[in-house]
């Protein structure tokens, strides 16, 4: 009986025979691996170790899938089995994406707030949308508001930022995360109101 080096050469050459062998004899390594792998996501994951090895096999030896060209090329063991996990991130990866599509709106876009771009004249109506937010977390947290100010109709970086407002790095950081956060839901629940 080949040893799997020898029959990822033989699968490589396009015998059949030795795939399905090879799919076999790994089969057991690839759902361990699978299972291992879904433990850690979050609840309500509604792939199974089965169906995520059954969607490697094809990413690994069926072809084209999801755009993806055959896999194949492997020259040992550990090779192979690096393939199939890189082919495994992709399909969670991939899955992860269509949930979260659905579960946040569907075809919208997530806006985050850059610098240099933010007076792009593509950004005109989003420029709007900010102004308009940070009005509203000025009115309940007017440091957080100015800290945002400094960041994006400033640029200053974070520790210039904190030193400008008196402040330690770290309560920049913190404020930094919260105004982002608080403002990006803002922002999202006003153009839900829009629509």
């Amino acid at each position: 009986m080949p040893d799997i080096t020898q029959l990822i050469n033989l699968a490589e050459s396009g015998d059949d025979t030795a795939v399905r062998e090879l799919f076999d004899r790994v089969y057991a390594d690839l759902k361990r691996m699978a299972a291992s792998r879904l433990a850690s996501e979050k609840s309500g994951q509604t792939l199974q170790p089965t169906a995520l090895v059954h969607e490697v096999y094809l990413r690994l030896f069926g072809g084209t899938r999801s755009g993806d060209a055959r896999e194949g090329a492997w020259d040992s063991r550990g090779h192979f089995f690096a393939a199939a996990a890189e082919a495994m991130r992709r399909i969670l990866v991939e899955a992860a994406r269509s949930r979260g599509r659905l579960k946040r709106g569907g075809d919208r876009n997530r806006v985050f707030l850059d610098p240099d771009s933010i007076a792009a004249p593509d950004l005109a109506d989003e420029l709007l949308a900010l102004n308009e937010a940070l009005e509203a977390l000025a009115a309940i947290d007017p440091q957080s508001a100015k800290l945002v100010s400094l960041r994006f109709f400033g640029g200053l970086t974070i520790k210039e930022a904190a030193t400008a407002l008196g402040i330690a790095p770290r309560t920049a950081d913190a404020c930094w995360a919260y105004a982002r956060a608080w403002l990006l839901a803002r922002m999202q629940n006003s153009s839900r109101c829009d629509d």
